[in-house]
């Protein structure tokens, strides 16, 4: 089991396929099995790498204050363990705002940039609507399932959700297998994100950048893809239609198509 330290956090990693490195970074409760359906699509071609944030997954939980710029020494700590110089980094929202500080405070690592369903925190940002917050927020006394059950309505769309692909039953599987999240953890990492705020920064994000947005998002409304857009110098920005939240599952074979054509430009 591939562990990095980090001061008094121990992060877990993981490394699939060849050619150029790929990192990837999960949002809120996410972890490796998020990606495991995108590993399967770009380790033919890359060499990609995923890890647990802080809070999740196999990585330590300490119940103490997180950063959102202490989650991204994490990831650069994950490429050293990995011993890539640098790699393009995709995050998609929480994911997406520690790959912004990644590349702000480590920008000889980020080769490329894709941020998903995120934004820059601050003033600039749109929140969601209270009700959102609030029933994403609060998993207390509820079991790992009703958990599920209760944030993929929140996710994906309505018309995703009632058709039940065989792909969102493999994302209820892998992360019914996961470690289950304590509420202070989700707290921790909640807490990160009201911290977090790039939004006097990210004019300085030089390397080439691809931004993506979901129109029916409710937990990132899409026009923060485009704030983002309007101040990295040179963003492309795409939207995906009649998607929610998790573009790598509701979009999954676009998703992949998009980031593929994004990192076969980037040298």
């Amino acid at each position: 089991m591939p562990m990095t330290a980090v001061g008094d956090v121990e992060i877990y990693w993981e490394s699939h396929g060849r050619g150029k490195p790929l990192l990837l970074i999960s949002g809120v409760s996410g972890g490796t099995w998020s990606w495991e359906e995108s590993v399967v699509a770009w380790s033919p071609h890359f060499r990609v790498l995923v890890f647990d944030n802080m809070g999740a997954g196999r990585s330590s939980m300490p119940d103490r204050p997180y950063t959102i710029k202490e989650m991204a020494d994490h990831a650069a700590a994950v490429l050293d363990a990995a011993k890539e110089e640098q790699a393009c980094v995709l995050g998609l929202s929480m994911g997406g705002m520690i790959a912004q500080e990644l590349v702000l405070n480590h920008p000889d690592r980020v080769s490329g940039l894709v941020l998903g369903c995120t934004h820059c925190g601050g003033s600039k940002r749109i929140p969601p609507t209270p009700e959102a917050i609030q029933r994403f927020a609060d998993n207390r006394g509820l079991s790992p399932q009703e958990v599920i059950d209760k944030n993929l309505a929140l996710l994906v769309t309505p018309e995703f959700l009632q058709g039940a692909p065989d792909s969102l039953m493999r994302y209820k599987e892998r992360q019914l297998r996961a470690p289950f999240q304590p509420h202070y953890a989700l707290q921790r990492q909640l807490g990160a994100i009201r911290g977090f705020d790039t939004s006097d920064r990210i004019g300085r994000i030089q390397v080439k950048t691809l931004i993506l947005t979901a129109d029916c998002d409710l937990l990132v409304p899409p026009e923060n893809g485009r704030i983002l857009a309007n101040r990295i110098t040179g963003a492309e920005l795409k939207q995906f239609n009649s998607s929610g939240h998790l573009i790598y599952l509701e979009c999954a074979q676009p998703f992949h198509d998009t980031v593929t054509r994004f990192l076969r430009t980037l040298p």
